[in-house]
């Protein structure tokens, strides 16, 4: 019994789909079961020129083959972001001109500013995009960071600044950065 417990049905059915629309995970030992949840995402995305939507594509394909749902959200509507309750949100975000919030993102960041939304249960994380050339080096993911803390929400983790003259290749860091962060969201 331990054999099939152990080894058979994690490798048949790793995930498990719930009522609500959730997954869980199973993680076997030959000793216990243990069930993890899975979570639900919502990428905002904010870009001028495309790459933070090639870093949001690789991390939500990233998150989607580790058990968990994601919706990339392109350009962002603050309302359609707050209504699904339970969601952590992903912010992926590049820097425009002086330090603004890409031209798609500018209305979400608006809203947030203007609207200050009760957010306290709100679980969120940010990678940025920037060159470390500009002084305001990850604006855009650094202004979307305060503006959600201000409105009560909670950061996983530290944010991450991608800087563009450092990696040739920005999903690469993302890929890094995206593995230790999903630790923290099981």
């Amino acid at each position: 019994m331990h054999y099939l417990t152990g080894s058979i049905i994690p490798k048949l059915y790793p995930y498990l789909s719930t009522p609500f629309g959730g997954r869980i995970w199973l993680s076997v030992s030959l000793s216990e079961i243990r069930i993890h949840s899975m979570a639900k995402l919502n990428l905002v995305v904010g870009s001028m020129l495309g790459a933070a939507e090639y870093v949001a594509d690789h991390v939500a394909n990233l998150l989607e083959q580790a058990g968990h749902q994601t919706q990339i959200h392109n350009p962002a509507k603050l309302a359609e972001v707050l209504d699904d309750a339970g969601s952590i949100l992903l912010v992926v975000t590049s820097t425009h001109g002086a330090g603004d919030v890409p031209d798609n993102l500018q209305p979400f960041a608006k809203d947030l500013a203007e609207q200050h939304p009760d957010l306290n249960s709100l679980r969120y994380g940010v990678i940025a995009l920037g060159d470390s050339s500009y002084d305001t080096f990850c604006q855009g993911g650094k202004t979307l960071d305060r503006l959600l803390t201000e409105c009560g929400a909670s950061r996983i983790g530290e944010r991450l600044d991608i800087d563009v003259t450092q990696h040739e290749i920005p999903e690469d860091a993302a890929e890094m950065w995206i593995r230790d962060w999903m630790t923290m969201i099981s």
